[in-house]
């Protein structure tokens, strides 16, 4: 959602009409996962994609003719590996992509949440009786809820809501009606972009706040050190926070979107800092420091009743084993254990 935000926005401010088609699911080979989506108007301004490649010229030729109808419409997408590269799959695969005519007065509602970090769902009918695929339904929290489903459909949909922001995943859901159709629901959970908050404003940090402002993350630098924590180190950090740990966290929202970087070296700010993290639900947690650096913290943390389960969290010594020595270097080891696990392509616990 976040990558074609800006464009919307300015395609409305001009009352343009605007398309988006979401990818709704997929089987095997896909550059786009569920949720990816690309925005479009008539005259042929396009953001985002849904598969990179050739299948975006059929998807906006449909959604052309979605804007004229108002009708949405459920498109699918399989190749063979010998044809898939000109259809912009990497191998053999399928994809579903639903298209609908954008409602401006429902996108200002979500944009809204969005701006505020809030994580949501969307709800949208994408099969049923005519009339049905396309009513969508906005929930953020079971007392802030937008849109409207159908007769006994919006309660339906405020659990399949719960249910994808209690996971974390968009998918589809089916249920059966007395329309004598099963209607099917896509709930798109959209959560606030990953987080990374740097305990430490060393030299490694500086260049890991650069690293992961490039990939997208919101930074954020905790160190009570003014010759450490300060703008003119970090001038385009997103948040510096000049506090001591206990104090900087109640600061700050930790959630499954968000990974912690200890970076001092001092256990005077690290130790406090890891009791915090560890008991929170952020999906990275590293500290920087040789593996005997870790093992007399961890005895520490022992002895102060963290449990051995908690400690399994933590990578450390922190990031991917890369040889470099350089902060840079470093940062980069770092970033990329980071995006690892973040995908859940390292098990080192």
């Amino acid at each position: 959602m976040y990558d074609v935000l800006t464009e919307i926005k300015h395609w409305l401010s001009f009352d343009q009409p605007v398309a988006l088609a979401t990818v709704i699911n997929t089987w095997g080979s896909a550059p786009r996962g569920v949720g990816a989506k690309m925005a479009f108007t008539p005259d042929g301004k396009i953001s985002g994609s849904v598969s990179g490649g050739c299948v975006e010229s059929a998807v906006f030729e449909v959604g052309v003719g979605v804007l004229e109808t108002g009708e949405p419409e459920l498109l699918h997408f399989g190749v063979s590996d010998e044809t898939a590269f000109s259809v912009g799959l990497a191998c053999g695969g399928n994809i579903d992509v639903f298209v609908k005519p954008l409602d401006p007065t429902f996108f200002r509602l979500v944009q809204a949440e969005i701006a505020a970090g809030n994580p949501l769902a969307i709800v949208t009918i994408i099969h049923g009786p005519a009339g049905y695929p396309g009513k969508e339904l906005l929930y953020v929290s079971p007392e802030n809820v937008y849109g409207v489903l159908g007769p006994e459909l919006d309660e339906l949909g405020r659990q399949y809501a719960q249910a994808g922001l209690e996971s974390g995943q968009s998918g589809i859901f089916q249920a059966e009606t007395a329309f004598g159709e099963d209607l099917h629901f896509f709930v798109d959970v959209v959560n606030p972009p990953p987080q990374l908050v740097m305990v430490g404003g060393v030299h490694i940090a500086i260049a890991l706040a650069s690293l992961a402002k490039t990939l997208g993350y919101r930074t954020v630098v905790i160190d009570p050190r003014r010759a450490f924590g300060n703008q003119d180190r970090f001038p385009d950090v997103d948040r510096l926070i000049q506090s001591w740990p206990q104090e900087a966290f109640a600061q700050v929202t930790l959630t499954r979107s968000s990974a912690v970087a200890m970076l001092t070296h001092d256990p005077k700010i690290d130790d406090p800092a890891l009791k915090i993290v560890l008991d929170s639900p952020v999906f990275y947690i590293g500290a920087l420091g040789s593996r005997k650096t870790n093992e007399k913290r961890r005895q520490r943390l022992l002895e102060e009743g963290i449990s051995e389960e908690k400690l399994a969290r933590l990578h450390a010594p922190i990031g991917l084993e890369l040889g470099g020595r350089t902060p840079e270097e470093i940062a980069l080891a770092i970033m990329a254990e980071i995006v690892a696990v973040r995908y859940s392509r390292l098990t080192r616990y």
